[in-house]
């Protein structure tokens, strides 16, 4: 049965976001010709109308989570020349956007081409879209020089742009430019207080918290942090030198006070919060209190757990984990095969680590080599550990060859540690700590000369040693 353009047309625009009716109404527009329009057509109704209907195609597989089907409409939207126009492109950018990281800038760079070939470069959509899109893959030069090409910037644009100087590290310049904003949204507040806390800035990350709270621009006085808001300043909390724990008990109040859903990653961030600043009992209330759990939650509680001396439950929470059907993650092994080095549980900890790749898919990265080591020298067993290095599939970072070098100086094995010590030095070169470490090795041998030498050798390159210092948190 043949169906007319235009009804199926409509319908696909009717069912745009139902994902059986698009593939059943994309599968008549090819059984009925009608997505292979004769190139030298010179009929401008019908190209406006084959332009719609591929229009129509991409958003509706972009809706769909399918932006690779996408780009390759656009391919065969450009062989069947039918004219892509303003309304294609915001589409297209976003679909490749969605695409895997590795495919983004390869999908999205020839696209911005097509749009500049076409004259659309000063479509505010197009240039908003383009923004957003050079901000997701890290190129801040080019998102600035799309920005600063649009004569009225939309608050899409200036959030756009306000990310992709986070992700850059330049926070200087974010700040300026919210500073002189005509208008903040929520998505404006918290793209500078994550922005901040990605960048290693905590207290910065609170105190712009803090300010949108209280309201101190008038602008703004409606703004009410969401989600991703609260995340992200929970997570500054947690990465706190000094009043951690106050700064994030405050948090959670204002989110119990005002009935906020805790939902995963909230709630996944409020464990983190409590665990890393030792406060398990709140970790774990949390925990029992959250109607749905996903690996990143249990990944928190299981973290909290081993970090505070609680080894036997974060192994514990392991396999609770596993009895509920949740596939354990990279960052789940590397809370147990810590927690296992903290106990000193060196078959169990060996078992999980050889089970990784071969029971769970998880490839062994750098961290869990650095826990195996760990977990060995711990246990006295330096050969062994030295061996797991010596059989790495890539080179030992600093991480993992400090892990070594601090086992050798509790075991007292002076010659593994003057190997590793020397790899050390080589890679943290103005690490006070590596001198130290190995100095007091030396010394605690009785080789003063080797003591004295490397104490010389720190004072003609100018490092001093860090004093160290206590603190503590009457909260």
């Amino acid at each position: 049965m043949t169906y007319p353009l235009e009804r199926l047309l409509l319908l696909l625009q009717r069912f745009i976001k139902h994902s059986n009716q698009v593939n059943q109404i994309h599968s008549l527009l090819i059984t009925n010709g009608h997505l292979h329009f004769q190139p030298a057509c010179k009929n401008s109704a019908l190209k406006w109308i084959s332009t719609l209907l591929y229009n129509t195609l991409i958003r509706a597989h972009l809706n769909l989570g399918d932006p690779h089907k996408a780009l390759l409409l656009f391919t065969h939207m450009l062989a069947h020349q039918a004219p892509p126009n303003n309304y294609t492109f915001p589409s297209l950018i976003k679909a490749a956007a969605s695409a895997l990281p590795s495919m983004a800038s390869l999908a999205g760079r020839p696209i911005h081409t097509q749009v500049i070939r076409r004259g659309l470069s000063l479509d505010p959509f197009i240039q908003t879209s383009l923004v957003s899109f050079y901000s997701l893959i890290g190129d801040i030069e080019h998102a600035r020089h799309v920005f600063e090409e649009i004569p009225h910037p939309c608050i899409v644009a200036f959030n756009s742009m306000l990310d992709a100087f986070g992700k850059n590290g330049n926070m200087g310049r974010a700040v300026a430019l919210f500073e002189c904003m005509p208008e903040r949204d929520i998505v404006s507040w918290t793209s500078i207080i994550s922005g901040f806390g990605k960048n290693g800035h905590f207290q910065e990350a609170i105190r712009f918290f803090e300010k949108m709270m209280f309201h101190e621009d008038i602008i703004d006085r409606l703004i009410i942090p969401n989600e991703a808001t609260l995340v992200s300043v929970l997570s500054a909390c947690a990465n706190l030198d000094e009043g951690a724990l106050y700064q994030g008990r405050q948090i959670h109040g204002y989110i119990l006070r005002n009935e906020i859903e805790i939902t995963v990653f909230l709630g996944t961030a409020l464990i983190a919060m409590y665990g890393k600043t030792g406060c398990l009992e709140s970790a774990t209330r949390v925990f029992n209190k959250m109607t749905v759990k996903e690996v990143c939650t249990w990944n928190a509680i299981i973290s909290s757990l081993a970090s505070n001396g609680r080894e036997k439950q974060a192994l514990d929470m392991f396999e609770e984990m596993r009895v509920e059907g949740l596939q354990p993650n990279e960052v789940t092994f590397v809370a147990v095969l810590a927690a296992c080095a903290r106990s000193k549980l060196v078959e169990m900890g060996l078992k999980l680590f050889r089970s990784m790749l071969h029971d769970f898919g998880v490839n062994p990265k750098m961290e869990h080599y650095g826990c195996v080591v760990d977990l060995l020298g711990r246990a006295g067993l330096l050969e062994e550990a030295a061996e797991i290095i010596r059989g790495m599939p890539f080179e030992p970072d600093a991480t993992v060859l400090g892990a070594l070098l601090g086992a050798c100086r509790v075991h007292g094995a002076v010659g593994l540690a003057s190997d590793v010590g020397r790899r050390l030095l080589e890679l943290q070169p103005w690490h006070c700590g590596r001198y130290v470490v190995l100095s007091n090795i030396y010394a605690g041998a009785g080789e003063w000369g080797s003591a004295a030498d490397l104490r010389k050798a720190m004072v003609q390159a100018g490092i001093r040693k860090i004093p160290a210092y206590s603190c503590l948190d009457s909260m």
